[in-house]
């Protein structure tokens, strides 16, 4: 499932941004700032699937991965004024979806907390206690059962843990850029992913040690 591009842009803006290479990042926030949709739709298109992919991998659903991925973008739009570029725009960008990734996590948490407790009195007996199916780009190799394994101690590890080890193996970025999305050292990533990776070999069988 890809991230579709909000109405409110795909509507009003036909036209892309032309030029013979592929405009910088800061270019076109540049020109967002000055009101142009049409780099707007170019800066979604282009990180469209990146942020998708790495919100699916911290909430395992597709539906709620696609609603959360066009409110990142939405709220770039938004607030795009204050972007003073500080950091580079992809890093603001992962730090916008991952902080609401996790936020919606914790609201569902909740929830399903409600809902058990509610259960216990006698209210509600519908109670999810497993991660829903869902088409994560993993599946589609070899071992669905041990990827799906994998994908579930991977929801169970602590936030950073998470968020760190989802950047690194499912959108490959560097430990510097990780550090930056978390603020926080670079030793710091190093130290959760060390943690996160120790965690996961305990209980995955080969071929998955080797995360």
């Amino acid at each position: 499932m890809a991230y579709q591009v909000p109405s409110f842009v795909a509507n009003s803006c036909p036209t892309k941004v032309r030029a013979s290479a592929p405009a910088a990042d800061a270019d076109l926030v540049a020109q967002l700032q000055s009101g142009s949709e049409a780099a707007f739709r170019v800066l979604v298109e282009r990180y469209q699937d990146r942020i998708y992919r790495t919100v699916l991998a911290l909430l395992h659903s597709p539906e709620e991965a696609e609603d959360v991925a066009q409110e990142v973008f939405v709220e770039v739009y938004q607030t795009v004024a204050r972007f003073r570029g500080e950091a580079a725009f992809s890093t603001w960008l992962y730090q916008l979806a991952t902080s609401r990734a996790l936020k919606n996590r914790r609201r569902a948490r909740a929830k399903k907390r409600f809902a058990y407790f509610t259960s216990l009195l006698g209210f509600d007996n519908d109670v999810l206690h497993e991660l829903p199916d869902h088409a994560h780009p993993l599946a589609l190799l070899e071992g669905q059962q041990q990827l799906r394994l994998l994908l579930d101690y991977v929801a169970r590890l602590p936030g950073p843990q998470q968020v760190a080890f989802t950047l690194r193996h499912e959108q490959e970025l560097s430990y510097e850029e990780i550090a930056a999305v978390l603020h926080t050292s670079v030793s710091a990533v190093e130290s959760l992913l060390f943690r996160a990776r120790q965690t996961l070999r305990k209980h995955l069988q080969p071929p998955f040690r080797h995360v």
